[in-house]
């Protein structure tokens, strides 16, 4: 698979990277790079000039590094939101803004989007799922992974697979039969490999058939082999549970760090035949390439610098102007009560109640706006499509009601 990022010979220093890197690494550091060093990040090796990898949660916004919470960022409309668009170069050019958001913050990966599907109507985490369709879900996931990775940000599509249900979520077995499993549940994370080329992919905390997506079968049939997927698996925070199944799995990646199930026990499994020292070769090979893309080696710098500025004026014209186009079929908006709560429109001021002139552009694009009991998310279908008349309130203190 080719790298994602345009330029002519780009792939080849990023391979030729990968294997001067690999053979100077000592067996110990290899099994290092694949638990995180903290949180967000990867462990450094400047030996080789290889640098952290810093990832964040983003799938609604680049949250950043903090693990506090206290760090700003531009508030978009939901994933929901977005898909109800339809518009596949809108998704791109927001992608697009959230890399910008990412180097701003020093994030070199987005852990997002998440394409699992909405299921059920009270999936407390549909917000940040673009849909119940695997058509439209694909299609705007890979949108949104091309804009990502244009600007040499990694994508992470979410949650694989079959992550769909509210209940538990972390612990709940999946029995599905194969054609909903590959024509649905896969579809999306299918779509994103083959056509966005998506850089990494998160592993899922439920099992399906049994089996742990962390120690699955499916990471290799047909995630690596079928559909050629060249990138890192990641597992979802604290999802891995065992040492020698998930190290004879393909999962790559163990977050967060440094304390975990691999670390010296995979390093003993791995001394004692356990677990061969090639599939520790395989996961430490797709680390050094996620890293190599993202610009973290010495031998590739970035291919698309980004200023380390922080471009407010200019994101607030960019949504200001795509309100007023009419854009969005159904556009999140803002319904601040207090100096702390999050508006759920474009952006919301940090010191008053009121909200900035996009949502005003809403209101003119799409109409009167509703406002939920709870005064946490409203949303209100453009008159120009054949939705129904009726506005759609989005609103639940423990989940989504639709």
């Amino acid at each position: 698979m080719s790298t994602g990022v345009p330029g002519t010979g780009y792939e080849t220093t990023v391979e030729a990277a990968v294997e001067a890197a690999l053979p100077k690494l000592d067996l110990e550091t290899k099994v290092r790079l694949l638990t995180g060093a903290d949180f967000w990040s990867t462990y450094a090796v400047p030996e080789i000039g290889l640098r952290q990898v810093i990832v964040s949660d983003g799938p609604a916004g680049v949250k950043g590094g903090s693990v506090g919470h206290d760090e700003t960022t531009t508030s978009l409309p939901s994933p929901t939101a977005l898909a109800a668009s339809w518009d596949e170069q809108l998704v791109r050019e927001i992608g697009e803004l959230l890399a910008g958001e990412a180097r701003r913050k020093g994030v070199d990966v987005v852990l997002g989007p998440t394409i699992n599907l909405q299921r059920s109507p009270v999936g407390g985490r549909h917000f940040e799922q673009f849909s119940e369709d695997p058509l439209l879900t694909g299609r705007i996931a890979c949108a949104y992974v091309r804009g990502l990775q244009s600007r040499g940000v990694g994508g992470c599509p979410k949650h694989y697979v079959c992550n769909d249900s509210e209940t538990d979520r972390q612990n709940l077995n999946v029995d599905v039969a194969e054609r909903p499993l590959r024509e649905l549940y896969m579809a999306p994370f299918e779509r994103t490999v083959r056509e966005a080329e998506t850089w990494s992919v998160m592993a899922a905390y439920n099992g399906v058939r049994g089996m742990r997506m962390t120690e699955s079968d499916l990471q290799t049939d047909p995630l690596k082999s079928k559909w050629g997927f060249d990138g890192v698996v990641v597992s979802d925070w604290y999802a891995t549970k065992s040492t020698v199944p998930a190290g004879r799995a393909a999962l790559d990646l163990v977050m967060p760090g440094p304390d975990g199930p691999w670390g010296e026990k995979l390093l003993a499994a791995v001394r004692a035949g356990d677990v061969s020292e090639a599939a520790i070769d395989d996961k430490v090979r797709r680390l050094l390439r996620l890293a190599a893309r993202v610009g973290l080696c010495r031998e590739c710098p970035r291919p698309h610098p980004w200023p380390s500025g922080r471009p407010r004026p200019r994101y607030r014209r960019w949504s200001g102007e795509r309100c007023r186009q009419g854009q969005y079929c159904s556009v999140m908006t803002g319904c601040c009560r207090s100096r702390r709560e999050n508006c759920g429109g474009w952006r919301c001021s940090a010191r008053t109640r009121t909200c900035h002139p996009a949502r005003a552009a809403v209101a003119r694009t799409c109409g009167p706006i509703t406002r939920s009991p709870h005064w946490l998310a409203c949303v209100r279908p453009c008159r120009a499509l054949s939705f129904s008349s009726t506005p759609r309130i989005g609103c639940d203190r423990a989940g989504s009601s639709w």
